[in-house]
């Protein structure tokens, strides 16, 4: 991976200062660790979840003990659909595939796959990648979400 290393944000923000836009737990953050090839879940002390990107709070239980932690790239497919109408933006993308995919740590991601939906497959292998905002991507993003990498599913 890179220089981001988790141990220097190794627990959820508890008050206002901590929240910064380099702390994983904040959306800049998380896609700032992504870019440089680091995905980051933030994993639940009291009941194991895994909640990518990271929160400081844990959807599951509720819990505040959160850390970040590095997660694979590969996993496997456990949701998909077909992207059929899409934002006039990326009409010349239309149609792909969306899935929600389950990392081999158990997280769970959604993200396009480079497969068209009849090749897609519950239980399908896949493996993350990450790559910069393509021209029409960039104009459907929000101004400070320029140099927010976009990541998608390869087909292993």
């Amino acid at each position: 991976m890179t220089d981001h290393d988790p141990s220097d944000t190794t627990t959820a923000p508890r008050s206002r200062d901590e929240v910064t836009p380099d702390n994983p737990f904040t959306l800049p953050g998380f896609f700032a660790a992504l870019d440089d090839g680091d995905l980051l879940a933030a994993a639940c002390e009291d009941c194991g979840a895994r909640l990518i990107p990271p929160r400081p709070a844990c959807y599951a239980c509720g819990g505040r003990d959160l850390r970040a932690e590095p997660q694979p790239t590969t996993g496997t497919v456990v949701s998909y659909t077909e992207v059929r109408t899409p934002p006039s933006a990326l009409e010349g993308r239309a149609p792909y595939t969306v899935a929600i995919v389950e990392l081999d740590s158990g997280a769970r991601l959604t993200g396009r796959v480079d497969v068209p939906y009849d090749d897609a497959s519950i239980g399908m292998s896949v493996r993350l990648t990450v790559r910069p905002l393509d021209d029409d991507e960039r104009e459907l993003a929000l101004d400070h979400e320029t140099d927010w990498p976009i990541h998608e599913f390869d087909s292993v």
